[in-house]
């Protein structure tokens, strides 16, 4: 399957694309079997996700979801933030090839992740369920 022309604008041209030395959270995921490695970086005022940068390790598809998602959250609340799917990544690229789903799983991951930090951070009570991994039926390939 060939890539989306989204896809592709995401990996020529990501968005939110470096590092923040002052982030309120950060989360790091990754795939040791396929080698991607997503960090995101979250600023959060009043919660609301002010900024938010990503650095990734990885395949076109890697990067395109992490900038997508990082697109999908900035602005948003914490609370709409936790809500973004891998799904709902996946059709703001107007699709992934199958195999290549996982990488959207990443970068819902790397977003809980960051959130989970900045509570961690801050003694943020929160509901431990929301962070409980889902089960992915692509990613143990």
């Amino acid at each position: 399957m060939l890539y989306s022309e989204k896809v592709m604008d995401h990996f020529r041209n990501p968005r939110n694309l470096g590092k923040m030395d002052d982030a309120d959270g950060i989360g790091e995921v990754g795939n040791a079997k396929c080698g991607d490695i997503m960090k995101m970086y979250i600023k959060v005022k009043d919660g609301i996700i002010e900024d938010v940068k990503f650095n990734t390790f990885g395949c076109g598809s890697a990067i395109a979801s992490s900038s997508m998602a990082t697109e999908m959250i900035k602005g948003k609340s914490i609370d709409d933030a936790l809500e973004l799917s891998n799904k709902a990544v996946v059709e703001a690229l107007d699709g992934l090839p199958t195999h290549k789903i996982h990488c959207s799983v990443l970068a819902e991951e790397a977003v809980k992740a960051a959130v989970k930090d900045y509570y961690d951070k801050n003694g943020i009570e929160y509901d431990k369920e929301k962070f409980a991994p889902d089960d992915c039926p692509t990613c143990g390939e």
